[in-house]
């Protein structure tokens, strides 16, 4: 598995991994969405996404989304993807494990924050794996196969850094 920033040639793999119901059940968005759809969630200048790549194909992405605001540019939001067929073979944890390097080492990052699904319990699992803590739950926050469920608040304060309340 080989570890890369995205380049406008994955678009299409992408557009794959987003085509999946389980996928696009554990995201903000609606299913369905097209390839440009996919394409503009990986364009704006203040994302950084890394996608892993096996045997020439992206089954994997994440991004960290960085910010303008003055005050808050220690801090990026989190967010990951990887191909059903992927699943339970390490892609997840090397792509967080490699954000995690780039927002601690390269990025300046203090913070680094994430929503998931409440239900949503083996990517809960990794992040903590990986040293995210929950701060809180947003209840009935989303809307999802017909219901509304909890969105649980999770974060990643940088060692070097600590917590300072």
């Amino acid at each position: 598995m080989k570890i890369r920033h995205l380049e406008e040639f994955d678009h299409k793999d992408l557009h794959n991994i987003y085509s999946f119901t389980e996928v696009m059940a554990n995201t903000s968005q609606l299913p369905f969405l097209s390839s440009s759809q996919v394409s503009n969630l990986f364009s704006a200048s203040n994302q950084y996404t890394l996608v892993a790549e096996v045997d020439g194909k992206v089954v994997g992405h994440v991004t960290l989304f960085l910010t303008d605001k003055v005050r808050d540019k220690h801090t990026a939001s989190i967010a990951i993807a990887v191909h059903p067929e992927s699943h339970g073979q390490g892609v997840g944890k090397a792509l967080m494990h490699e954000a995690i390097n780039q927002a601690d080492n390269w990025l300046n990052l203090v913070r680094v924050e994430l929503e998931v699904h409440a239900d949503n319990l083996s990517a809960k699992a990794l992040y903590e794996k990986v040293g995210f803590e929950t701060e809180g739950i947003k209840r009935l926050s989303t809307f999802k196969s017909g219901r509304y469920i909890d969105m649980v608040i999770m974060s990643r304060i940088s060692p070097a850094h600590g917590m300072n309340t």
